[in-house]
């Protein structure tokens, strides 16, 4: 019988439990702030930033929000870079991305504060992160952990194979399951677009995370008996449906769910994972900026 992963619960649980950590900052009279920052009119980053923000509302984190006009210089949102740097009140802030075509999107990361950047990006926390003291452990590779300890699954021994290499989801995830840690000590493989014989590699894992961002890569045929799969890949397909498409992942769920003692689905797997994470990490960042300890999951 395979188990479906429920990313939604999992979620609600860790909300639930930095409720009391947010309470206590905020009796210490520094209730933790998250600011997002919009360049632009990108519906889907509009959509992004209105559920940050009200996942911000519902367990007592101050929400705060800029916009930045997406014809203006680069300088512009810049300067906005540096006012919540200066700002006592936000203790953690994200630039939605993309950002514009004329703004260098590794300038916008260098330039935050890394006490701050609770997405986990700035060269500082990234290098941090490898040497294995991370402060800010990103969001969706945080996630992913989350939902293997959740359901039990344990790392330690596994052969585990990450599709994928982004520096958002697939190197961090590589670097945090092979440190020497109760959520780590795994033999990671990372697969790319240049990896020959993929199908080998996908085989022989224990655990698989697919995070390529190619509709149903993953097939049943690509899957051992008894794998853990984990689908971060959300993608837009056409479909008749009344919005025209539906969202799927780079797993193809209905060939490789028969197989797999666990799964994730898409929508409501990794998904609800990397916003409880970044909600997660703003109050660990209000904790260090202020020095109130708080007991977090």
């Amino acid at each position: 019988m395979t188990t479906h992963i429920d990313g939604n619960a999992v979620a609600s649980e860790i909300r639930d439990e930095l409720t009391d950590a947010i309470e206590t900052l905020a009796s210490e009279g520094s209730r933790p702030g998250l600011a997002t920052v919009l360049m632009g009119d990108d519906p889907a980053s509009q959509t992004y930033v209105s559920m940050k923000q009200r996942d911000c509302e519902e367990v007592g984190i101050e929400p705060h929000h800029v916009d930045v006009d997406g014809d203006a210089p680069a300088d512009e949102l810049f300067d906005t870079i540096e006012t919540l740097n200066d700002d006592s009140d936000v203790h953690g802030y994200l630039v939605q991305a993309p950002v514009p075509d004329h703004v260098d999107y590794r300038q916008v990361i260098r330039r935050i504060d890394p006490l701050k950047d609770v997405d986990g990006f700035h060269p500082e926390n990234v290098g941090r992160l490898v040497a294995g003291d991370a402060r800010f452990r990103p969001c969706t590779p945080h996630g992913v952990q989350k939902l293997l300890e959740a359901t039990g699954v344990e790392t330690e021994g596994k052969d585990i194979t990450i599709v994928g290499r982004s520096d958002i989801v697939g190197k961090p995830l590589a670097n945090l399951l092979i440190q020497k840690a109760d959520d780590g000590n795994a033999t990671v493989t990372v697969c790319h677009s240049r990896t020959a014989d993929l199908e080998s590699k996908t085989q022989n894992a224990d655990i698989v995370v697919a995070a390529v961002g190619v509709p149903e890569l993953i097939d049943g045929s690509m899957i051992s008996e008894g794998t853990v799969v984990i689908d971060v890949g959300v993608n837009r397909v056409d479909a008749d449906t009344e919005k025209g498409y539906e969202l799927v992942g780079d797993v193809d769920f209905d060939s490789v769910e028969p197989k797999a003692s666990a799964i994730t689905p898409v929508p409501g797997g990794v998904g609800p994972m990397t916003r409880a994470m970044l909600l997660y990490n703003t109050v660990k960042a209000a904790s260090l900026q202020t020095g109130i300890d708080v007991d977090l999951p």
